[in-house]
């Protein structure tokens, strides 16, 4: 380990341009860190799980960075940006502004896709909107030109008295008061207009709000059909052409029907009366569809390719692409079962409404002719057509009541998906509306297919398709589409730039592995690492030079296969003239880097260190370093001498799973063993696990109401009592959690001090020793042990509280001792200590011993648990699973668990696996890490590819047999792993 002194000795009177200095790092558990880093470099910072690496790279270096730029400009603009906190150092040398790419997922709004993120979507509207070729909606014939008399002789075709108005729609979905407008037009001898669908006088014009959008046409004549009024309806069409540039609406004043409220004020004139009669027509002098269909093209602009406009967005789902419908498969989970048998699942709960609807079901098959007896799934399909939707039926009733008494009535039949969309929208509880959500599906709008555009945008082509059919492509298929493009000499000069932007910026989503999205795939459904490479992306793209660029883990998710381009990518950021400062644990980033930054030497409060800071073979030779002794070869992760048999009667399987990408799969997960899911990213691994098999165990066996995947069924579900899902998510989100209050310990440790002599005499219950609640905790800090003192324009300063000095408990509490310890030192015990302190209390031990074995003695037993990593949190969730009393029929499904994990940390963490299997129990994990995989007993891959070049399984079996695919791309890097 490099000294204090030394690394003091090394930065004192360096003050060189091209190097980063840290000096006097004190940031959570650093202890007092000196650093000289390189600019212009690719910087790896690695060390155990919770050993200091992000408290250094983005509390700290990141963090002031960020800072001093933020204080850079003036006091106004940092009035928007909110404060940044100042990191506990001395002082920081060298840094630039500073840029973080890390793993937070990216926006869950529904409206926001990897196109919108990415700004790709952004020129894409702006090249169909500049060189689109409009067609008609209903032909598809490309539409043309009109002129005045073009539009005059449409309108003298209609029927004859037929009364209308010639209206100029000259603001059309605008913000503003338009107080100069009325005027001007008022001046011009017009006397009406129509106003966000209401009809005014321009004498006595209305008073608009001015931040709404408003919706204003000048009603220029009135006429009725009739021989002789070709001049006056010409001049009409002209005078409102020329005012609303380009655009004539004609009202029809006989048709009874209003612009619903919500399109007032968008522009939109759609009107529909009973009949199906349109109110409104629009004209306009650029387009019209040459076999006479109407169009209301007005315009074409970026706005109208935008899902999140009006403008532009499906009427029907407002540009979301999707509706929450009853799904049949949801409601008919079992199509095997009869009518009888409760085939039907909403109408199959309780005993109640079980018998009421069987009586019902029954009437209505007297009525349309089929059995209560007949399986669902060959039931006609009028008898089908019925249960499901119901119609006018008179259904005759007759049952007898609980005296016996024969009862007979006769009622209609409304059909099980009106009955769940009326029951879900009526629902007055969150419970009840949760019931009825169960049954429902977000499906494609069957308005636009998916599209999220209305058909007007989505009958502009551009290469003969459409905006959506782009987006939809792979990124493979988009690239090759948009290189592809035959265009005018004209129409090429137009798109030059915005091409250019565009396959930039594609080619660096290929370039980090994401060739499997698409542009419309929605941002919430993106993971972790995907959402930082798209952003990593971004940056490459802006072509920034001498920022300091620091990244938390780009590889996660990523498969050896696209490895070797990520990293491409990272040197190509570096070599703009970029410092990259990358936390990662993978060893063929690290043997990439220009310089490695190793801290420890362990986790927690034994690590904070410099351990190493240099070259790669520096970090070999380094005995001291763990890192350095995985990667000399000193250390290693174990391959298993036999795998756990595999007994093929005792299996789960998900039949037909044809979710997303996957290809009607059907896989079996053996029970009892370790299993691993392998697979290029976006193969279908995630869906497959934790869209169908969680969620329909999660139902079956927690009582949980998740919508599943589609799937046809799941076998074996008998041989299980649990699943339980673990991640990486926090054990708590305040100070007041921690590792003894989420395992359950600490309620023992406080019945112990509530069982001694003096809690008894003073009558203390274990209520009394507890710090979240009044009694025995320190109400000067309410249980905090600090006080937070308010600094305004600085920073919040916590102090120790002054009454209790950090214990958290009041003086009465604290003299209440167990074997000479009070419950706050007991708190401050780290959990290795507390571990003997309480051997001879099985039911104390029992917990930590457990915590002790999964390598977490270093952490304090009331450590917040806002201070521990994910891969500490991760492992709290796993020894509270452990320490229970095991039934051998629990599954544990695990998505990446070696996220943010060091070699040391995956080799504790395997361990920790290895017991739960020992005790009967199932283990499910998503993994792309080689000794994680090497380390399983069965191993299930899917692919080939990602996107629609994936979702079957290549290959099955125990790793060896896996290693020997050659279809299976994992299978290729595991051989070399297995060495055979």
């Amino acid at each position: 380990m490099v000294s204090q002194r030394e690394q003091a000795n090394a930065i004192e009177g360096e003050h060189e341009p091209d190097r980063i200095v840290v000096q006097g790092a004190r940031e959570h558990n650093l202890k007092n860190v000196n650093l000289n880093i390189p600019r212009d470099a690719f910087i790896v910072f690695t060390g155990l799980s919770g050993s200091g690496k992000s408290s250094l790279a983005f509390d700290t270096i990141f963090a002031e960075g960020q800072r001093r730029y933020i204080e850079s400009l003036s006091s106004y603009a940092r009035m928007f940006l909110g404060r940044v906190d100042k990191p506990s150092v001395d002082f920081i040398e060298g840094l630039s502004p500073a840029v973080s790419i890390d793993q937070k997922s990216t926006s869950k709004n529904p409206r926001s896709t990897v196109g919108t993120i990415t700004e790709i979507h952004d020129y894409m509207r702006l090249l169909w909107a500049r060189i689109g070729v409009p067609h008609c909606p209903e032909c598809g014939e490309p539409a043309s030109q009109q002129t005045p008399q073009h539009i005059v002789d449409q309108l003298l075709d209609l029927e004859e008295r037929t009364r209308f108005q010639v209206l100029a729609p000259v603001v059309r979905g605008r913000k503003g008061e338009f107080v100069d407008l009325f005027a001007n037009l008022s001046a011009q001898g017009f006397s009406r207009a129509i106003v966000d669908g209401e009809q005014i006088q321009l004498a006595d014009p209305p008073t608009l709000e001015k931040q709404v959008k408003h919706n204003i046409a000048v009603v220029v004549d009135r006429l009725v059909i009739r021989d002789g009024i070709r001049q006056r309806l010409t001049d009409s069409v002209e005078t409102s052409l020329q005012l609303a540039e380009g655009v004539v609406v004609v009202d029809f004043v006989d048709i009874d029907a209003q612009i619903s409220p919500d399109k007032r004020n968008t522009g939109d004139w759609e009107a529909v009366d009973d009949e199906g009669r349109a109110k409104f027509r629009s004209f306009s002098e650029k387009l019209s569809c040459p076999n006479g269909h109407i169009l209301n093209i007005d315009e074409i602009e970026p706005r109208s390719f935008s899902f999140n406009n009006p403008f532009g967005a499906c009427s029907t789902c407002t540009g979301i692409g999707s509706q929450l419908q009853v799904d049949e498969e949801l409601i008919i989970p079992d199509p095997d079962l009869t009518l009888a048998e409760g085939a039907i699942s909403p109408w199959d709960i309780g005993k109640r409404t079980r018998e009421y609807w069987q009586r019902l079901i029954s009437g209505l098959a007297d009525e349309v002719g089929f059995s209560m007896d007949t399986p669902f799934k060959e039931l006609s399909k009028a008898a089908k057509k019925a249960l499901l939707h119901g119609k006018d039926f008179k259904v005759k009733v007759s049952y007898r009541n609980r005296w016996g008494r024969e009862r007979r009535y006769t009622t209609g039949f409304e059909g099980v998906i009106d009955y769940v969309k009326r029951k879900y929208d009526e629902a007055e509880s969150d419970q009840a509306r949760d019931r009825f959500q169960s049954y429902m599906r977000e499906v494609a709008c069957p308005a636009c297919g998916g599209a999220r555009l209305n058909p007007t945008s989505l009958s502009v082509l551009v290469g003969g398709k459409s905006i959506a059919e782009v987006s939809h492509m792979p990124m493979e298929d988009s690239i090759e589409f948009m290189d592809q493009l035959q265009l005018s000499e004209r129409d090429a000069k137009i798109a030059d730039q915005v091409l250019i932007e565009i396959n930039a910026r594609l080619k660096f989503l290929l370039d980090v592995g994401l060739d499997y999205l698409n542009l419309e795939r929605p941002a919430g459904t993106l993971s972790g690492g995907e959402a930082q490479r798209i952003r990593l992306a971004t940056q490459i793209g802006s072509g920034l030079v001498g920022v300091l660029y620091v990244l938390d883990e780009p590889s996660i998710g990523l498969h050896q296969r696209d490895n070797r381009r990520l990293i491409e990518t990272l040197l190509r950021l570096r070599d703009l003239g970029n410092t990259l400062i990358v936390v990662e644990h993978d060893e063929e980033t690290i043997g990439e880097a220009d310089w490695i930054v190793d801290i420890g030497p362990e986790a927690g409060e034994k690590g904070g260190h410099i351990v190493h800071s240099g070259s790669l073979e520096g970090l070999k030779d380094n005995t001291a370093s763990l890192t350095g002794d995985y990667l000399a070869g000193r250390k290693e992760i174990v391959i298993p001498t036999t795998r756990r048999p595999v007994d093929k009667d005792r299996q789960i399987e998900v039949v037909g799973a044809r979710e997303n990408n996957l290809q009607n799969v059907s896989a079996k997960f053996p029970l009892g063993v370790f299993t691993a899911i392998t697979g290029v990213s976006g193969s279908g691994k995630s869906t497959l696990v934790n869209e169908i098999l969680y969620k329909v165990l999660a139902n079956e066996l927690n009582g949980a109401r998740h919508v599943p995947g589609r799937h046809r069924r799941v076998n074996g579900l008998e041989q299980l009592d649990k699943v339980v899902h673990v991640d990486q998510s926090p054990i708590g989100r305040t100070p007041r959690s921690n590792a003894a209050t989420y395992t359950g310990v600490f309620d023992h440790v406080r019945n112990l001090f509530a069982d001694t002599q003096e809690a008894k005499v003073r009558g203390y219950k274990p209520g009394r020793f507890s710090f979240n609640v009044k009694g025995g905790r320190c109400e000067a800090c309410s249980g905090d042990g600090t006080l937070k003192i308010e600094m305004n324009f600085l920073p919040d300063v916590y102090v120790q509280c002054e009454v209790c000095h950090g214990a958290r408990y009041n003086r009465e509490t604290l003299e209440v001792e167990y074997k000479g310890k009070n419950i706050s030192e007991v708190l401050n015990m780290p959990i290795e200590e507390a571990a003997e302190f309480f051997a001879p209390y099985q039911r104390i031990a029992r917990h930590l011993n457990t915590l002790v074995d999964v390598g977490l003695g270093y952490v304090r037993l009331g450590q917040p648990a806002t201070t521990l990593s994910g891969g500490e949190a991760q492992r709290v969730k796993l020894a509270t699973e452990l320490q229970r009393r095991a039934t051998g029929k629990s599954v544990y499904v695990l998505d990446e668990p070696t996220t943010g994990l060091h070699f040391e940390d995956i080799r504790k963490l395997l361990v920790v696996l290895n017991r739960l299997v020992e005790k009967g129990n199932t283990v499910i994990t998503i993994e792309h890490n080689l000794d994680v995989i090497k380390s399983a007993d069965w191993v299930i891959d899917l692919g080939p590819e990602g996107g629609s070049g994936g979702g079957e399984i290549v290959a099955t079996g125990t790793p060896e047999q896996v290693a020997k695919v050659h279809q299976s791309h994992t299978g290729r890097f595991l051989a070399d792993v297995l060495h055979t």
